[in-house]
């Protein structure tokens, strides 16, 4: 296996100023919990609903199993190696191959950055229907998905103080817009309200098992548990990251999995499970229904808030990654650049921005949650096979070690949710080849820069 160079030797990249530490536990917590919540629960509760019918809360039950499995694994590897970069950085570590890892940042920054996409086109719907505006669904409805994302690119830039603070607005908006559904909910059911005996009921579609629709249900409700695997890449603006990221994760991981089950038992129960699954808006009608005196429109400036909350942290975790690559001398050394008085990733925060300019402007998001996932159990399989691999390269600090039946429980699991034996939508792999192959282009140029632009990117 090729050494990866180290932080410290003389580079470039080395000689850029280090990130500021200014993230604590409570700051972790509320990303973490922020990252996870958001454009998915908003938006999946009903597609969930059409694969499996009552049993909504099965799937994201299991799909809270299958990341918190995979979890463990980034918790040895970020305690093992505290710096940004996460899957990436472990890939290159454990397998010493540059199209692998090229690949494996490739993949994260992509999921990272459709989601984002996604998020700020859902946020430009949601602000036309809080201010009642007729956008249509043409060039006024893009140019605010685009002015959105130019607004969260110069939050990011202005440093990561400010945009963890944002987050911290932003992720209690969105928790409020769930404890209210959760809430009312309870109100309706103790007052007589509701039908609990849909819990139990497997609507599955004509001709399909029951096995196949849960699992079909999970991988599509796995888009909804993803987000806890981008806080690793905060490792190096995290305050003492080895003794506090363990309990913090863990912690956030089960109370965003506790909150997914109530809302899935609370919206099931006041809306029938084909009701649920169509349009675009499920918890707005489980509101509706539980408390039609509500104000339907606080609800939807709560669900903008909730989106916008998704983009921030997706721009975040991919100038990062760039951030992080660039210093190992994987990617160009140019994407390390870090801007002298905001000490933020600037180069990475502006090419992550004009991407997913591209992705407003030209893309069909309709599929990209599926592909979002797809992407990133692909990453999470090889992530649990790598903690395997580096148990043989020791370091002089003690860190979090995860029990080895896990890491390959989780790989099986993340594996098997990717794969079309899931019932997994042919759409998304279409999606996901189409970004790959673009990714294989992007790794061709990188390897030709490697070899006849003297010191672009150092062999691995």
């Amino acid at each position: 296996m090729a050494d990866v160079a180290s932080p410290s030797s003389s580079s470039p990249a080395s000689k850029e100023p280090e990130l500021n530490r200014v993230i604590g536990p409570a700051l972790l917590l509320l990303f973490v919990v922020g990252d996870i919540l958001g454009t998915g629960v908003y938006a999946l509760t009903g597609k969930v609903a059409n694969e499996v019918g009552g049993a909504v809360w099965l799937p994201f039950l299991l799909a809270f199993v299958v990341a918190l499995l995979t979890a463990f694994s980034y918790l040895e590897l970020v305690t093992k190696y505290p710096r940004a970069a996460g899957a990436a950085l472990y890939t290159h570590k454990a397998f010493g191959l540059h199209f692998l890892t090229f690949m494996v940042t490739f993949a994260v920054m992509c999921s990272g950055l459709t989601s984002a996409s996604s998020a700020s086109k859902a946020f430009a719907g949601n602000f036309a229907s809080a201010f009642d505006l007729s956008l249509g669904d043409g060039i006024a409805l893009t140019a605010v998905a685009l002015g959105f994302i130019v607004l969260v690119a110069l939050i990011n830039f202005r440093g990561v103080g400010e945009s963890v603070k944002a987050n911290v607005v932003l992720t209690c908006v969105e928790l409020t817009g769930l404890l209210i559904v959760i809430g009312i909910g309870a109100w309706a059911l103790g007052g007589g309200n509701g039908d609990l005996s849909r819990l139990t009921e497997f609507n599955t579609p004509p001709g399909e098992s029951v096995l196949l629709s849960v699992t079909a249900g999970t991988a599509l409700a796995f888009f909804a548990m993803v987000g806890f695997e981008d806080s690793v890449n905060m490792a190096e603006e995290t305050r003492d990251p080895v003794r506090i990221f363990p309990k913090v994760m863990l912690i956030g991981l089960c109370f965003t999995g506790l909150i997914y089950v109530l809302v899935a038992v609370s919206a099931v129960a006041l809306v029938s499970p084909a009701d649920l699954g169509s349009g675009d808006t499920p918890l707005l009608k489980v509101v509706s229904a539980g408390a039609p005196g509500f104000p339907l429109s606080i609800f939807a400036f709560i669900t903008m808030f909730a989106v916008a909350n998704s983009a921030l942290i997706n721009m975040m975790m991919a100038s990062r990654l760039l951030y992080g690559m660039a210093n190992e001398r994987v990617l160009p050394t140019i994407l390390g650049k870090v801007h002298r008085t905001r000490r933020t990733p600037w180069v990475g925060i502006v090419f992550t921005t004009v991407i997913a300019f591209g992705l407003i402007w030209f893309a069909d998001l309709t599929a990209l949650g599926g592909t979002t996932a797809l992407l990133l159990l692909c990453v999470f399989t090889v992530v649990n096979v790598a903690v395997l691999v580096l148990r043989r390269d020791p370091v002089s600090h003690k860190h979090f070690r995860a029990p080895t039946v896990i890491p390959v429980i989780g790989a099986v699991a993340c594996a098997f949710l990717a794969s079309p034996l899931s019932g997994r939508a042919a759409a998304d792999y279409r999606v996901a080849g189409v970004l790959l192959l673009i990714g294989v282009a992007l790794w061709l140029i990188t390897y030709l820069s490697n070899r006849f632009i003297p010191g672009a990117i150092s062999r691995t």
